[in-house]
């Protein structure tokens, strides 16, 4: 089969076809969708090689067992955090902080940008027949951005900000936007940011913000930068909270003075439960399609990933 492989270099290379072990399910992939984390491997994040991709939804070909025999056939997503299922987070329902868990295509884990990948069965949900593929593949990054109201209570009269219009940033202000949120997502991308009206934001440019200091009960940062995280805590008022929703590697140069002398909560925040990205999905609460830049074919996969990269590209998908 065809797999898109990272081992110092991208390459699409043949390999053979998994097997589904024990508890596992063989998934016949369908359309997976290429995420920033998939490039940032390419760069030497998390020190992975394998089969990349993390984003995807297929149909369950076979299983390990009889008596997961009834997922065959499903369409499915599932969660990318394989936990040991023996650890005290696991035991929460929290395998993504799991210290011994391997994640699909990040760590550990042959990824799903192939034909055939496995996964255990308890990680897989079935689709809704009414949520198409192109949907259905970005329920990853729309659970992340559900995270958020896993995380923090946001309250009608609160204002919120969002920093960031990128994919997350775009995927976050669908979701704080079906949930009524009152948004003001801040970005440099008059057409990023136009999607993101389509939501329901208010918008406003980067520049625009600046006079806006302590005016924002709850912001999220989603640029990835380090004056992003620094603007952000400018617009957090007092005893306000900051939700860091990008990973930012700066190893010095961040001033956190402002945290301390208004008493800002920062929350970490990463990935998402599932259900609830599909059942927005089902009730037509969000449009993930506005997401997408591109669908590629399998035999383009690569051509796929360069078109990743960039700058104007939103979602770039690739069915199989």
């Amino acid at each position: 089969m065809k797999a898109i492989v990272y081992d110092g270099d991208v390459k699409l290379v043949d390999i053979e076809k998994p097997a589904p072990k024990k508890g596992e399910a063989l998934i016949r992939t369908k359309m997976v969708g290429i995420c920033n984390t998939d490039y940032e491997i390419t760069k030497g994040y998390m020190g992975y090689k394998g089969i990349l991709g993390h984003e995807f939804v297929g149909v369950v070909e076979s299983v390990g067992s009889d008596f997961d025999k009834n997922w065959v056939g499903k369409r499915v997503v599932g969660g990318i955090n394989l936990g040991c299922n023996n650890c005290e987070w696991c035991a929460k329902g929290l395998q993504r902080h799991c210290p011994n868990r391997q994640t699909l295509g990040i760590w550990k884990k042959d990824g799903c940008f192939c034909e055939y990948f496995t996964l255990p069965v308890h990680n897989l949900l079935e689709v809704p027949s009414n949520v198409e593929d192109k949907e259905a593949v970005l329920v990853e990054p729309i659970a992340a951005a559900c995270e958020i109201l896993e995380q923090i209570h946001i309250k009608p009269q609160d204002k919120v900000a969002l920093l960031g219009d990128g994919k997350l940033g775009l995927c976050i202000s669908a979701v704080l936007n079906a949930s009524n949120v009152n948004l003001t997502h801040i970005g440099k991308h008059k057409e990023k940011l136009d999607i993101s009206k389509l939501f329901g934001s208010k918008t406003l440019f980067v520049d625009e913000a600046e006079n806006l200091n302590a005016s924002f009960d709850i912001v999220i940062e989603a640029t990835g930068s380090t004056g992003g995280f620094e603007t952000s805590v400018n617009l957090t008022k007092p005893r306000g909270t900051l939700v860091l929703k990008s990973t930012i590697a700066a190893k010095e140069g961040l001033n956190l003075a402002g945290v301390v002398v208004n008493e800002i909560t920062i929350v970490g925040s990463r990935c998402g439960e599932f259900p609830l990205a599909l059942k927005l999905m089902e009730n037509k609460k969000i449009d993930a399609k506005k997401l997408v830049s591109d669908i590629y074919t399998k035999d383009k996969m690569l051509e796929a990933f360069e078109a990743n990269t960039k700058k104007d590209t939103l979602k770039v998908l690739i069915e199989f």
